[in-house]
């Protein structure tokens, strides 16, 4: 009786799969200004850091040593992977949180959370709307970068092989492929950020909460890495493998320090994800 009960409240042609389409959700996200300005600041670094090699003059050795820093005027190549060196470890951290943390947060913020639910669109839905359409944005700022600064650094330092500062180098296919590795491998090890800035989303009505809760916890993993006394602990730690990737800038490819990081920052992010699904599940949306 129940079940005839509960098929005859909803209306005809109900369909919860078709609430909330993920283009919507998209175009709704596209729109909003944080993303316009977010991809702006992006697009503008790799001038930046161009204008800022041609007044310093070109990186050279320093105290003997050469690192990737030193070789970003040699090609194109090197120039895009400096700008991902420079970015990985905070300015990236950035968009993850704020497209994460600031997904179900503005709704409440807004007042409209409620209207939504009761549209109705189902909670797991709305949340595998968001959250897809958070980490597709992403990962679209962590192509964004590259892109521009390949583009900026081959018109400025002409199109060659990826250069690498223990010596050799990768010609232009290759190093292709190594710079997609790379911008996958920063996507994956921040899943983390992304889970921890999508559960706080759920859990408090103020957006700036979520993205400065999850970029202020993810400065403490940068601070409890730097203490060598942790010995091992330290390894499950996702900021200890935020720059494994510098394996794939070698004449040969090293997979364990990815490998490591990619399954401690996806067993965080699952754990966080969980936990945001579980806990807007039951709450009392009032906003």
């Amino acid at each position: 009786m129940s079940t005839l009960t509960e098929k005859a409240a909803v209306a005809s042609g109900y369909r919860a799969g078709r609430t909330l389409p993920l283009r919507v959700e998209l175009v709704r996200q596209l729109k909003r200004r944080r993303t316009l300005v977010m991809g702006g600041i992006l697009a503008v670094l790799p001038f930046v850091l161009l204008i800022a090699f041609a007044i310093g003059g070109n990186p050279g050795e320093q105290n003997g040593q050469v690192t990737l820093l030193d070789t970003a005027t040699a090609s194109g190549a090197n120039f895009a992977a400096v700008n991902l060196f420079v970015s990985a470890g905070f300015l990236l951290v950035i968009p993850v949180a704020l497209f994460c943390g600031d997904t179900v947060a503005s709704e409440a913020s807004w007042s409209s959370l409620r209207y939504l639910l009761a549209a109705p669109v189902p909670r797991a839905r709305l949340l595998w709307s968001k959250l897809l359409v958070a980490l597709g944005l992403s990962l679209a700022a962590m192509i964004l970068l590259p892109l521009v600064a390949l583009a900026v650094g081959t018109a400025a330092y002409g199109w060659g092989p990826l250069q690498i500062p223990t010596g050799g180098a990768l010609d232009t296919a290759t190093a292709t492929q190594r710079l997609t590795v790379v911008i996958v491998y920063i996507f994956l090890s921040q899943l983390v950020t992304a889970g921890l800035a999508f559960w706080l989303s759920t859990k408090t009505d103020a957006p700036l909460g979520a993205v400065g809760g999850a970029v202020g916890l993810t400065i403490v993993g940068n601070v409890l890495d730097a203490v060598t006394a942790l010995g091992h602990w330290r390894d499950f730690l996702p900021a200890h493998w935020q720059f494994a990737w510098a394996d794939a800038v070698q004449p040969h490819l090293e997979w364990s320090g990815m490998i490591q990081g990619t399954a401690v920052s996806i067993t965080y992010a699952l754990v966080l994800f969980a936990l945001a699904f579980r806990g807007f599940a039951s709450k009392d949306v009032v906003s």
